[in-house]
């Protein structure tokens, strides 16, 4: 079994291409359905943000995985695999656990060290052990990694420096009207990131107002924020009214489109406005960037203005922590690897000494019950002596990464049953599986 990571993010590919493979609810479940289907995955969740599209696979075959993986992601969202293979990155078995950690730490979204990542994490493993997708190496994995999300956020200063894609809008806004303090703004979209744009707004004296397709979300999330909510059927009056729209509402289509924003622009005589677009695909048509008088923000942009934020003595240590976690988990997986070894050893002693006890009573009939118990009590102390010193070590081994040859050794040497750990070993993989690339490339 190999755990493999395969995905798009905002640092392998353009935005264009990340719209194209962005999943909504009901896509990210056929792909994940038909993809444990096959005979080459046992386990699969596939995480889709604004920021990236990713596959998280405990895979039966390498190559066999890889092919599903890409094969079902390009039939799902019409991008073709040569489109998919010069953007796509691969991770397998380590670089896989430290690349699942540092998502789960937001240090590798576009806002670093957002905090947004842990709930949209946490509710694609949900979703996937609600249907069956998920085993004990994905749960394992993904619940370890929204641990370490979490003592980041609480052991370092990253919640400082970190700003959010919102920040940076609202950041864009006091530079065009002089402050965010009074500013009329309409959050479009009541999820989790409408909730984020709109505390954020109101936090800095933005007057917010909500609209979402389902008006009770929208009048839920305005009672939040001591702002006011209206129906989506009324979004054009609001767009008129609004000197900030912030626009992610998850809709596969623009919500805002040109023509809309042209009347926007007629209804306020030509007063500044601003589009702050956190949507993938985009919620407002890239063209209202050409308006006069109107900016559009999208999560390239976005993107750029926080790209400083990488150099921030928090992230350094936040980084140190997920490398002593991969190492860690890493570690712990290595003695679990190995168990089964030592288990067989020790129950293969244990046949052995109930086996030649049986035939030393048979040969003294004569001895009491005492002396019997005596004799078992120093033949298992004997055989426990003996053990201790190979299975004690077997473990330490596993924790420095060298356990596969020393287990596979005990296999063979006491004729254990069932397959030999030397199938199972990274260089035997390697050698015969992964391509001739460097780990994580796609070329």
């Amino acid at each position: 079994m190999t755990l493999l990571v395969v995905g798009v993010s905002h640092l392998s590919a353009p935005l264009p291409i990340l719209e194209s493979v962005a999943l909504d609810e009901q896509r990210r479940h056929a792909l994940e359905t038909a993809l444990h289907g096959t005979d080459h995955i046992e386990e699969v969740v596939v995480l889709s943000t604004c920021n990236r599209t990713e596959l998280y696979v405990e895979a039966a075959t390498f190559h066999g995985a890889l092919e599903a993986l890409t094969g079902g992601l390009s039939a799902l969202t019409g991008v073709g695999r040569s489109t998919l293979r010069d953007h796509l990155y691969i991770h397998y078995d380590d670089r896989a656990v430290e690349h699942a950690f540092t998502v789960a730490a937001g240090l590798d979204s576009m806002a670093v060290g957002e905090t947004q990542i842990l709930g949209q994490l946490r509710a694609a493993l949900a979703r996937a052990q609600d249907r069956g997708h998920v085993g004990p190496a994905l749960n394992v994995l993904l619940q370890q990694s929204l641990r370490v999300g979490k003592r980041i956020h609480t052991d370092t200063a990253i919640d400082a420096v970190s700003h959010s894609l919102v920040e940076a809008g609202l950041a864009v806004a006091e530079d065009m009207f002089g402050t965010v303090d009074g500013l009329r703004t309409l959050v479009i979209g009541a999820g989790g990131m409408g909730a984020l744009a709109a505390t954020t707004a109101q936090r800095q004296g933005a007057l917010v107002t909500v609209t979402n397709r389902t008006l009770d979300r929208a009048q839920r999330l305005a009672a939040r924020v001591d702002g006011t909510a209206r129906p989506v059927d009324e979004l054009d009056k609001a767009l008129a009214e609004a000197d900030v729209v912030i626009a992610s509402t998850g809709a596969m289509g623009a919500v805002v489109t040109l023509p809309q924003a042209v009347d926007a622009q007629v209804a306020r005589a030509g007063r500044p406005q601003l589009y702050v677009d956190l949507a993938l695909p985009h919620d407002v048509a890239t063209e209202v960037d050409a308006l006069t008088g109107v900016r559009r923000l999208g999560l390239d942009e976005l993107g750029s203005a926080l790209a400083a934020t990488t150099l921030s003595p928090a992230v350094d240590q936040a980084r140190g922590i997920v490398v002593a976690e991969v190492e860690q988990f890493l570690a712990a997986r290595a003695g679990d690897a190995v168990g089964p070894t030592v288990t067989a050893l020790r129950d293969h002693a244990a046949g052995v000494v109930s086996a030649e006890l049986v035939r030393l009573w048979r040969r003294t009939p004569d001895l009491s019950d005492a002396q019997r118990a005596e004799v078992d009590r120093t033949v298992h102390r004997i055989v426990d002596k003996l053990l201790h010193t190979p299975t004690t070590r077997v473990r330490e081994l596993a924790g420095a990464g060298e356990s596969v040859s020393y287990a596979a050794a005990l296999s063979d040497l006491f004729d254990l049953p069932g397959p030999t750990h030397r199938a199972g070993t990274r260089e035997t993989l390697i050698a015969a599986d992964v391509p001739d690339r460097q780990p994580g490339a796609w070329s």
